[in-house]
């Protein structure tokens, strides 16, 4: 994964989801830019600003350990 201070113009990335998206205080949403080098294409932002950018296997890997519950403890029951 790789943090950059230049944030990407997010009008040019495809929107696939956005978590929470009941407000607007700028919720995290999750993009993909079809521009960026394969290892930046996945981009994830939060609601302060800042962003994450990260291949598509890392992305996956990170859904795979989701999937298998060894996210779980970083949750409220």
């Amino acid at each position: 994964m790789t943090h950059d201070s230049h944030v990407p113009d997010l009008a040019s990335l495809e929107p696939v989801t956005t978590f929470c998206g009941n407000c607007d205080c700028g919720c995290p949403q999750l993009f993909v830019d079809p521009a960026a080098s394969e290892d930046r294409r996945i981009v994830l932002t939060d609601d302060f600003g800042q962003h994450v950018q990260m291949s598509a296997t890392q992305f996956a890997d990170l859904v795979t350990e989701a999937k298998a519950g060894r996210l779980d403890t970083l949750t409220p029951a």
